[in-house]
């Protein structure tokens, strides 16, 4: 494929750079009065062009994909403009489709071109140009700059993630090692590049990702709220248009779909697919693909947030077999370094970048940290950090026996119950911008009582003797007589009644009369006196939108396997309770009229 045009060469970019850097006080002013773009043929500092963030050198390029397609990708390049123009750095590179020069999801209103700023706090806030390190940003197949139909993480957008990794890895200004970053979708990519074992690929940083692509849309053959309307939003960005002063190449890759009508169709079929065992879904099954992969791996995770969900993480980490880090606990879909209007931290934790640099300067550049940060610092739902050398730690696992009972799949005609997690469905949303849920009304809580008759029934634990944490992810497998489906909610119930909802999930009943499926990760420390309530039903939350049977569902047997963890044993690390944490109990927290007879034990020791 034919590279050549207007767009520097890395090599040429690079001598530019060079000449820039020494001339950069003596501009001359004709350079200065037009918008500057990096297509124009050199590279442009933060003084010709307020996008780019200051300290680098942007420039523009393109590279094929890896798959042999004829896909061409888009690639915004941003140096630290201090250096010597050969100097070889770290690559720290994020691949995703939020990085058109347009806006990340929707127009932004820029008045000129520019490199996306969706990780300047990153940028600005970890020092990289000071540092010395070379930032990336790469346009997946189908957004911004590159050619090519998206497929929601399939083998196209892996094979883009192997080629810039690669690409990345072989530039005369690349040491050859390459890191990754990301957050939501571009943190996707990330653990889409791990399960691949590219060489150069020597750190990933990875926050609130999805780990299997099909839980995104799908619930154990139940559509989520934005089955439909995630895809619809992606084709959204994928079609957005670029800006007046893009140049020629830009313009005419980003307008690919318009020529290439398969694109909105397959991106509208392909992705309705409810069978997780598809082929379609295998390929972005990544906590399956994991096994075995070794790359360094800096993730976090919201046990209770509402868009990226915590489910398969647990088998992701373990099927990966490399250094692990993680910040995990009880946030909703947000940056490490994110703070709320009154200047908290929204994770609770200080210190994101601080301990993301330490990370990447031990495996980009073989620097021994001299703080020794904890492999994992993990919030549990008390607003407590620990540091563990892995997650989950599991001091006891057992398998709980829950009441037999019954309940009509009318999809809550009969009676609404509570919809904790329910958002309304938004028009079309994507995975970084997700509607948050809300409270409650006071009808649906009201609803949501131990003895509502027809929708759902409940078993509760003996009270917990001291305080008992549940870790990792409870699985549950029922038996069962009639068509339909299930949700399966987990509670905390305090000694007056008061209960909060702290985990759940779907799933349509297997034909065979036998269902098993994980709950989602958790990591929920009961007080002393503590009850667990398990209640299982019809689906009434607006979170799915399943078919209703109008069966009766007789559950003969059911078994709730629990991992507990002895929090007695816990070692405080730094970090504030996350101001999510009190706004997520208060939506999901009701009082029961009535609490029935203990039928299973809530221990830390099975001796206990």
């Amino acid at each position: 494929m034919n590279l050549r045009r207007r767009v520097v060469s890395p090599v040429a970019a690079a001598g530019a750079l060079a000449i820039i850097t020494s001339l950069a006080a003596g501009l001359p002013s004709a350079a200065q009065a037009a918008p500057a773009s990096a297509a124009a043929g050199a590279p442009i500092t933060h003084e010709e062009n307020p996008r780019v963030p200051v300290g680098a050198a942007w420039t523009e390029t393109y590279f094929p994909s890896s798959d042999g397609s004829g896909v061409e990708l888009h690639a915004d390049i941003l140096r630290p403009a201090h250096l010597p123009a050969r100097a070889k750095t770290p690559v720290i590179l994020s691949v995703g489709p939020y990085f058109s020069h347009a806006g990340e999801t929707s127009p932004g209103g820029f008045d000129q071109v520019g490199p996306s700023g969706r990780f300047q706090d990153f940028i600005d806030g970890a020092r990289l140009m000071e540092r010395g390190y070379t930032f990336v940003m790469v346009d997946l197949r189908g957004f911004g700059g590159s050619t090519g139909c998206l497929d929601f993480l399939g083998p196209g957008e892996q094979a883009d993630i192997k080629a810039a990794v690669e690409w990345a890895a072989r530039q005369p200004w690349s040491t050859g090692k390459v890191g990754m970053y990301g957050k939501s979708y571009d943190a996707n990519t990330g653990l889409a590049a791990n399960v691949l074992k590219l060489k150069p690929l020597r750190a990933i940083v990875a926050q609130e990702p999805t780990w299997d692509r099909y839980n995104y849309l799908f619930s154990n053959g139940v559509p989520r709220s934005n089955a439909t309307s995630s895809p619809r939003s992606y084709y959204s960005i994928a079609t957005m248009q670029p800006l007046a002063d893009d140049s020629d190449r830009y313009k005419a890759n980003a307008e690919y779909e318009k020529t290439h009508p398969e694109c909105e169709i397959n991106n509208r079929t392909d992705t309705q697919n409810p069978d997780p065992k598809s082929a379609f879904w295998r390929a972005r099954d990544f906590a399956s693909r994991a096994a075995g992969s070794h790359t360094p791996l800096f993730v976090t995770s919201g046990f209770i947030e509402d868009n990226t969900k915590p489910e398969d993480m647990q088998q992701y980490l373990a099927n990966h077999h490399g250094p692990e880090r993680g910040w995990l606990g009880q946030w909703e879909h947000v940056r490490g370094n994110e703070t709320d209007a009154s200047g908290r931290l929204k994770m609770g934790r200080a210190g994101w970048f601080d301990e993301v640099m330490r990370f990447y300067d031990q495996y980009l550049r073989g620097i021994r940290p001299s703080v020794t940060d904890p492999a994992f610092s993990v919030e549990d739902s008390l607003g407590n950090w620990r540091a563990q050398p892995t997650w989950p730690v599991v001091n006891d696992s057992y398998k709980a026996r829950l009441s037999p009972g019954r309940y009509v799949d009318d999809g809550g005609q009969a009676q609404r119950t509570a919809e904790p997690l329910a958002a309304q469905q938004a028009a079309g949303w994507d995975i970084e911008y997700a509607p948050e849920a809300g409270s409650p009304t006071t009808d649906q809580a009201s609803a949501l009582s131990a003895d509502a008759p027809g929708n759902s029934y409940w078993t509760f634990s003996t009270p917990a003797e001291k305080q008992v944490r549940l870790t990792g992810t409870p699985e549950i497998t029922l038996k069962t007589r009639g068509t339909g489906n299930v949700w399966v909610r987990l509670w905390d119930v305090a000694p007056d009644g008061t209960a909060t909802m702290f985990n759940e999930n779907v799933a349509a009943l297997n034909s065979d009369r036998s269902t098993s499926f994980a709950l989602k990760a958790t990591d929920w420390t009961f007080e002393r006196g503590h009850q667990l309530g398990v209640q299982i039903g019809t689906i009434t939350s607006r979170g799915w939108r399943p078919v209703p049977s109008g069966q009766t569902i007789t559950v003969t047997d059911a078994r709730l396997a629990l991992e507990v963890q002895d929090p007695r044993f816990d070692r405080p690390t730094q970090g504030d309770r996350s101001p999510y944490l009190d706004r997520y109990v208060a939506a999901n927290t009701i009082t029961l009229d009535t609490v029935g007879a203990p039928t299973f034990p809530l221990r830390v020791s099975k001796k206990g």
